[in-house]
Parts: structure tokens; sequence; C-alpha cells
């Protein structure tokens, strides 16, 4: 397995990871996938953006984004992780995010925050495993696939 920095030919395998998740499950709230132009602004902007390699395959990314516009939160930054189906709890969630992790420290940031749609149980264990605490459940905030769905947030703070 490797972890390290996407490049613009990983970007259509992790468009497709996140498209499959927009269409099908409900980790992203977004119905439809994005296009191209979205993930190479993305890999252009400041924040990082990551990907696990395996045997030549893109499975998995993550990636950091900022909290939010306002000056007070510039050393916050949101995470959000995937790991493609047949991945999933092998470890590659958590390798992505130690080394995601490493870099926002290296560039002082102070905390971390990720939103988590309920359930996901193998997600909320990820968080905690790499140190974050659920700090509250936004209930029914967003619907898809004719379903409510409750949001978790995780805040880690790294300093």
């Amino acid at each position: 397995m490797d972890i390290r920095r996407a490049v613009p030919a990983d970007l259509p395998a992790v468009a497709a990871i996140y498209g499959r998740e927009a269409r099908e499950g409900y980790a992203t709230f977004d119905h439809e996938p994005r296009p191209i132009a979205f993930w190479e602004e993305k890999l252009a902007g400041p924040d990082h953006l990551l990907v696990a390699e395996h045997d030549g395959e893109v499975v998995g990314w993550v990636s950091s984004a900022p909290y939010r516009p306002k000056p007070a939160y510039r050393h916050t930054r949101e995470t959000t992780v995937y790991v493609v189906p047949g991945h999933q709890g092998l470890g590659v969630g958590r390798q992505m995010y130690d080394a995601l992790l490493a870099l926002l420290r290296a560039d002082g940031v102070h905390a971390v925050v990720a939103g988590v749609a309920l359930p996901n149980p193998a997600s909320q264990g990820l968080h905690e495993a790499c140190g974050f605490e659920q700090v509250g459940v936004m209930r029914q905030v967003g619907r898809k696939l004719d379903r409510w769905i409750d949001l978790a947030w995780y805040s880690l703070v790294l300093d």
C-alpha cells in the first residue's frame, strides 16, 4: 500500500470513488458526481489530497479543506476520507488519515473536524481510532435515497 499525494492521473479514480458514493451511498450529501474540473481545482489548491494505491489502483483518498471562510477558522480544517468497497476494514483509511494528519500538523493546523453520516460504525470507528472525539449529532439534517440522515461531528485538536 502506497499513501501519496494525488497527481492529475489519479483524478478519474478519485472522481469515480466519490461519484459512486454520491449516487448510491450516504457518506456524501451530494446526489450527483462532481466534474473533473472540481477535482482539478482541489488538486491545485492549498490543501491536501492524498490517495492510497494498491497494485497500481487507487483504492481510497483523503483530503482536507478549509472549514469555513471566516478568518477565525483559518487554523481549522475539515477532512474527508473514502475507501472503495473491498478495501474497507483493512487499515487503508487509517494509513491515509495518519499521513494527512501529519501534514496538517506540519502546516500548523490547530483543529480538524469531520462530519459522518449516520449510521456508519466503520467511519465512526476510524475517526475515534485516529483520536477524534464525537462532539455532537445534528438530527435529520440530510435527505437522500428516501431517508433522513443524521450527521455526527467529530473533532481533533492537533497541538
